[in-house]
């Protein structure tokens, strides 16, 4: 059967992805779709034990798979992972830099104010959200550059359009990706090659390992008052399902986004949209 244009649009059979964090909830969803797509995926991780799983998954389904471990702000490190994917396949098309998250520790939240929050955890939050982005976009992003062709998809939040409260180093990490976002897709365009584009995701609330303390009482599993706030603040009326970001990533690193770069997409159930009457 001749394949149709609407197909080859979302066509990304072949290419070589790196997904760092990829063994959270999050992205490890996104890795085993890209999987189910006939890419090629690199589970990039700091413990083998949490990339396992996700490369028997893709591979179980009949795709191809394989874990590196690296740790996102160590540059050498990274160097490393960036030898042994071309070892083994040649190649980086796709870099989607999900390494991040929050730090219980650089929370604002009960006993520990603001006044009082270590520069350890929140130098933590910043280097592993914001550095965590860059470095690895620079060691696949020379990849990409010597190739005249690849698509970076950096990881976001709505934290950082609204800083949320309590988690100040997250929201001002976050906000600094989404700025970093847009510098590298000028970047990129102008002095490497116009077909290496540069988005990002900017996810709602998705309850995830590292965020379920905010979201739900310990004890009982329940909505905690700031989860049932955002419950109230999301149109759509629910957390996000790791399944929701897929769509948006898939339509990113396709050729069906061609023309899109230095752009972040909001995927949030309308959370962004809502004034809150």
């Amino acid at each position: 059967m001749k394949e149709s244009k609407k197909d080859s649009l979302f066509d990304i059979r072949g290419r070589v992805a790196v997904v760092t964090g990829g063994g959270g909830v999050l992205m490890s969803a996104m890795a085993r779709e890209l999987g189910r797509r006939g890419v090629r995926v690199v589970i990039g991780t700091r413990s083998e034990e949490s990339a396992c799983p996700v490369v028997e998954s893709i591979r179980d389904e009949g795709g191809e798979a394989m874990s590196v471990q690296m740790d996102v702000t160590d540059r050498a490190g990274i160097k490393r992972a960036a030898d042994e994917v071309l070892q083994a396949w040649g190649q980086v098309d796709i870099l989607i830099n999900g390494a991040g998250g929050n730090r219980k520790d650089a929370t604002a939240f009960g006993d520990l104010s603001f006044f009082d929050l270590p520069e350890e955890a929140l130098l933590g939050v910043l280097d592993v959200n914001l550095l965590g982005s860059i470095i690895p976009s620079q060691e696949f992003g020379r990849i990409m550059a010597r190739r005249k062709e690849g698509v970076i998809v950096n990881i976001s939040s709505m934290s950082a359009y609204r800083p949320l409260t309590r988690v100040i180093g997250y929201s001002a990490a976050k906000a600094a990706v989404n700025n970093f976002t847009q510098w590298l897709a000028v970047y990129m365009a102008t002095q490497c090659d116009p077909l290496i584009r540069v988005n990002a995701i900017a996810p709602g609330f998705f309850e995830t390992d590292q965020n379920r303390f905010l979201l739900r009482e310990e004890a009982t599993g329940a909505l905690s008052q700031r989860g049932q706030q955002i419950i109230d603040h999301t149109p759509a009326g629910r957390f996000g399902a790791p399944e929701d970001l897929i769509s948006t990533l898939i339509w990113l690193v396709s050729p069906s986004a061609s023309f899109v770069t230095g752009t972040v997409i909001p995927v949030d159930g309308g959370f962004s949209a809502y004034a809150g009457v």
